[in-house]
């Protein structure tokens, strides 16, 4: 079995409309989840780096909501910009990205 130098866990999580929490799907989860692969694909560094999708992280109204381990930090990416410069800067440089970070509450 691989060992991964990342995991990127992406929230595609759906809840009915009515719920008030809202959900990562409806904000564009999936989209997020396919830009994250066709970025490693592209980059070649899918034998590296993994996205995976998850189920509700408990952050819903900060959705779509991402968060990448083993270091344990959290995005909420909102375009396909966004996704590269998670990749670029975070998975290859080693920085995270503080203007897309979730804050710690």
């Amino acid at each position: 079995m691989a060992r991964f130098e990342h995991h990127v866990f992406v929230c595609v999580n759906e809840r009915s409309s009515e719920d008030p929490r809202g959900c990562c799907a409806s904000a564009g989860g999936g989209e997020i989840r396919g830009w994250f692969s066709e970025e490693l694909k592209a980059r070649g560094l899918k034998r590296r780096i993994r996205s995976n999708k998850a189920g509700c992280l408990d952050l819903c109204a900060r959705g779509p909501v991402v968060v990448v381990y083993p270091e344990g930090v959290w995005y909420s990416p909102r375009s396909r910009s966004d996704v590269q410069r998670i990749v670029e800067e975070h998975l290859v440089d080693g920085n995270p990205v503080a203007a897309l970070r979730i804050p710690r509450t």
